[in-house]
């Protein structure tokens, strides 16, 4: 089974529910269905070969989600392009996988230049575009391609700037497996109303096929801002959605808005980065029981663990990133291998369907990064008990000062519990006595007052002398990503040149 069959199947259910519900026009599963179908057909005219990739560059759309389901059910690879990056970056992934055919929005298209790749454009008129392809293509389904589960459906990259790119390679399985995981965990049903919060390029991408297969509808806004958010909860039956820590943290500081404007609300799901548990309290106090999140790697995507609004109740548990999902295997190993017991600190290894099959096109990498059918994670963690994981830090990213190992997660956690800080961002740097020192980068709430040896004084009485910052830098804003997360190398890179 494909995973774009689940969708299919449920627009032979339920063919008149509401299935992409955005500003502009609603989409029933039948009406939805006939276009993804159309457009299918339309891209195997353009390209019959299976399994030839299709970059897509756009930004939240009915368009793209169009675009995105016809080049699953066209049986091709996905090759999504964040219109937030460079040119330069998006030229390097173009160059890496030779796409056949590119999509682009307006905003897409200044971003990528697609060579001898053929071009259809989301929101232009003309031969080329999206609406003439559909009307060219109406009532003709795609050929169907018998083709292994462990095919790749999507290369997603991820990785820095530089050198070769790093494609993840996600087979159909592993998406088979997100989708039957997202429904069982988030108990999705006919009745949800996911708004569509996040880009589709990135996390948003795991919601949408589990969402389409029970029937519910995905809700699209015209910008995605809190006061958008907001109002898709408040006016247009949000039930839930997916998002990064920062954008609830600015929904939460909207003057006059409260729980009552978010009636439907019962699931909101964090991800993309790390949430101190002092904020998971503050989070859950605003919003109710509806908190919860998931931990996984673009190499095992999305996931790997899910923490669910009931794990949340026990406030002993704010700091777990919740317990294995269904088809993964998930275990704690030294440095030499050995599975290691319960409350001891190792690296995150994790095996079953949900794991990639490799990097495209470098061997030598996946070779590093997937020993015996084990996926090495590159970040360290623990479990307890009753097998809930911790996450401390990414191995690279432990800083070992005097011969003591400090993890960032936990000085962050603790400077997250002054009232004056916003955010904050621990690392380490060279020093001649220590071997590393820890510094940490701080972003105060706006209005807030705090000062560095406040804070530092603030961490010591908690956790030590040996976990306290050496120093710390005041950020009146913190580097991020285009998905709101803090860029720690950046931040510090920034850091290391206001001391230079």
């Amino acid at each position: 089974m494909r995973p774009i069959d689940f969708f299919f199947r449920a627009a032979q259910q339920y063919p008149q529910r509401i299935a992409l519900d955005s500003p502009a026009a609603t989409f029933t599963y039948a009406r939805l269905s006939d276009q993804v179908q159309a457009l299918a057909h339309a891209l195997q005219a353009m390209d019959p070969a299976p399994l030839s990739r299709v970059a897509i560059c756009a930004s939240n759309s009915a368009a793209h989600i169009i675009a995105l389901l016809a080049t699953l059910a066209a049986d091709k690879v996905w090759v999504p392009l964040n219109y937030r990056t460079s040119a330069a970056e998006i030229s390097r992934i173009i160059d890496a996988t030779s796409p056949s055919i590119v999509i682009v929005d307006a905003l897409g298209d200044p971003l990528v230049d697609s060579g001898a790749a053929q071009r259809i454009s989301l929101d232009e008129s003309g031969p080329a575009s999206l609406a003439s392809l559909i009307a060219q293509h109406a009532g003709h389904s795609p050929v169907r391609h018998e083709l292994s589960r462990d095919e790749p459906q999507a290369i997603k990259f991820t990785g820095g700037t530089t050198g070769l790119p790093k494609g993840v390679m996600q087979p159909r399985r592993a998406w088979n497996t997100v989708i039957i995981n997202q429904i069982n965990g988030w108990g999705l049903t006919q009745d949800d109303r996911y708004v569509v919060a996040a880009p589709v390029t990135h996390g948003t991408s795991t919601y949408l096929l589990p969402m389409l297969a029970q029937g519910g509808a995905l809700v699209l806004l015209d910008a995605v801002n809190p006061a958008s958010i907001t109002a898709a909860f408040r006016e247009r039956g949000g039930t839930l959605t997916f998002m990064p820590p920062t954008l609830i943290y600015m929904i939460m500081a909207q003057a006059g808005v409260n729980r009552s404007d978010f009636p439907a609300l019962r699931a909101l799901i964090y991800g993309g980065a790390p949430m101190p548990a002092e904020k998971i309290s503050q989070v859950r106090a605003f919003f109710g029981p509806v908190l919860g999140t998931t931990y996984g790697q673009t190499e095992a995507p999305q996931l790997v663990t899910m923490m669910r609004p009931a794990d949340f109740a026990d406030a002993a548990r704010h700091g777990a990133v919740g317990r294995a999902t269904w088809l993964s295997d998930l275990n704690i190993v030294a440095p030499d291998g050995r599975v290691l017991p319960a409350g001891e600190i190792g690296e995150v290894v994790v095996s079953g369907d949900l794991v990639m099959t490799g990097y495209w096109r470098r061997p030598e990498l996946t070779a590093q990064t997937l020993v015996k059918g084990w996926l090495h994670t590159g970040d360290l963690g623990m479990l307890d008990d009753d097998g809930y994981l911790y996450l401390k830090d990414r191995l690279r990213d432990v800083i070992i000062t005097g011969g003591f190992n400090v993890y960032p997660v936990d000085v962050e956690n603790t400077l997250s519990q002054h009232p004056a800080v916003y955010e904050s961002s621990v690392y380490g740097v060279p020093d001649e006595k220590w071997g590393e020192a820890v510094q940490a980068a701080v972003q105060l709430h706006d209005g807030a007052n705090a000062t560095t040896d406040e804070l530092m004084s603030f961490v010591k009485t908690r956790l030590g002398p040996v976990q306290t910052p050496k120093r710390i830098h005041l950020f009146p804003s913190l580097p991020r990503s285009s998905v709101g997360k803090v860029l720690k190398n950046a931040v510090r890179d920034a850091a290391l040149k206001e001391t230079a």
